[in-house]
């Protein structure tokens, strides 16, 4: 039904330019400051471990059937699933998940907007030097006062929206594509500068073992949840922004290629962050599981005082933002898309619209720092409960839906045709993973989390 049907959007330009945005988009704050803290929190190795066996068997495959439905549509995520499931004569119903991956984006990007923010603004620190002979209680203290201050966290967060629309409002091949070719580049030159400056450290050895030696007693079926989700979260999965890139891959592009290209890449980044951070971390006597503070509040101790700091220190928030913005681009794309598709938006309409509703709801998150922060939603606060609500929660429900409707609701002869594998053998692996090994996993996770298991 789909072979001459193209999007409105336009398309990228070549499987490259695919794998630098859909990299782009999985590569972001998750890598760089999501997964060391939580790698933190959660034992390190043995939480690696099940993190790399997530990709593998869940997200690989969940995300190989993301990229097909949008493929196969050339739509926005809603669109695409009222196509497919007319396609498949299945219930309706399905359609809401093209919905709750379009309001999963948007929450996760109101939050992550406010991270963000944070970015830019240590940029401006360490430009300024704020960082230069600080002990670890002056770091904290900058930090704290920093987020208890709701205009400045305002003030950043709104420009760092203002910088995701300006990109948004130039379209695919003008904005999308122009600014991963720029942006993606330069973030792995920064990420291996700064694994470089980690080496240097007398506690590198320390920091590897800490990130690749598995102390299995730390797990615990939260870690199992924590590391899926965070597989998701990472991997860009359930949350419409691989649908939509997928909308715009061209015919005779191979999907399960050019994903295998991408989930690496984002691992490989991930890890880069974790063996870049821990070092400085054990070198200046913290904790490695600091929480959502950690890369803030302990980085800057390097930075001021190695030699050279000044410059790492503006190149690694540098890096940050540019991880943060490739990233947030995709996550309002797909409303912005849909706005555009069925409300009869401009381009430039839409993304005004979009942005704006999204910074209206990103001072959730900037409040709960500070004149919000005793406000607890299930001993939550705004920003917590998003983060949980969104990783753990949403964009599990929404690959295990993809899971589904990919293995056993879209006909055999339709995934066939999208994903054309090489041999009939990689077909089957990736049916039975989808069919069988994701959903099941995810679904044991969650009869653990609410206490069946």
């Amino acid at each position: 039904m789909t072979d001459t049907k193209k999007s409105v959007h336009g398309a990228w330009s070549s499987r490259f330019a695919f794998i630098l945005a859909a990299t782009g988009s999985a590569v972001g704050l998750g890598n760089i400051w999501k997964f060391p803290y939580i790698a933190g929190e959660n034992g390190g190795g043995a939480f690696v471990i099940v993190y790399l066996l997530c990709v593998l068997l869940i997200g690989i495959p969940i995300m190989i059937a993301e990229t097909m439905l949008g493929r196969r549509s050339q739509q926005n995520p809603v669109e695409t699933m009222e196509l497919l499931t007319e396609e498949a004569g299945a219930d309706k119903n399905w359609h809401f998940l093209g919905w709750m991956g379009v309001i999963a984006g948007m929450l996760i990007l109101s939050y992550y907007s406010v991270i963000a923010g944070w970015a830019m603004a240590y940029i401006v620190k360490a430009f300024t030097g704020s960082f230069f002979d600080a002990d670890a209680t002056a770091i904290k203290e900058l930090f704290n006062d920093f987020v208890a201050s709701p205009v400045q966290l305002i003030i950043w967060h709104s420009l760092f929206m203002l910088a995701t629309m300006l990109i948004i409002v130039r379209g695919v091949h003008n904005g999308l594509e122009k600014a991963v070719q720029f942006l993606m580049p330069g973030l792995f030159v920064l990420m291996i500068l700064l694994v470089g400056y980690a080496m240097t450290t007398g506690s590198y050895i320390q920091g590897l073992h800490f990130l690749f030696k598995p102390d299995f007693s730390k797990l615990t079926g939260d870690t199992v949840l924590t590391a899926m989700g965070h597989a998701f979260f990472t991997l860009s999965l359930g949350m419409g922004a691989i649908m939509v890139y997928g909308s715009y891959l061209p015919k005779g592009i191979s999907i399960a290629n050019t994903v295998l290209w991408i989930a690496g890449a984002d691992t490989a980044v991930a890890l880069l962050a974790g063996i870049a951070i821990f070092p400085i971390v054990f070198a200046n006597d913290l904790h490695p599981g600091s929480g959502p503070g950690l890369i803030f509040q302990t980085l800057p101790i390097a930075f001021g005082a190695m030699t050279g700091g000044w410059l790492m220190g503006i190149l690694f928030f540098v890096m940050l933002m540019i991880a943060a913005l490739t990233s947030s681009i995709s996550l309002i794309e797909p409303v912005v898309a849909w706005l555009v598709e069925n409300k009869d938006f401009s381009r430039e309409k839409a993304s005004i619209w979009a942005g704006l509703a999204t910074w209206l709801l990103g001072l959730g998150t900037v409040f709960s720092f500070n004149i919000w922060s005793d406000v607890k939603f299930f001993d939550r606060n705004i920003f917590e409960l998003l983060d949980y609500l969104t990783a753990n929660l949403m964009l599990p429900i929404g690959g295990f839906c993809i899971a589904v409707f990919a293995g056993w609701i879209m006909k055999r002869q339709h995934s066939e045709q999208e994903l054309n594998m090489a041999t009939a053998s990689n077909y089957q692996v990736w049916k039975i993973l989808i069919s069988y090994v994701a959903p099941l996993a995810v679904f044991l996770v969650f009869l653990h989390v609410i206490g069946v298991l």
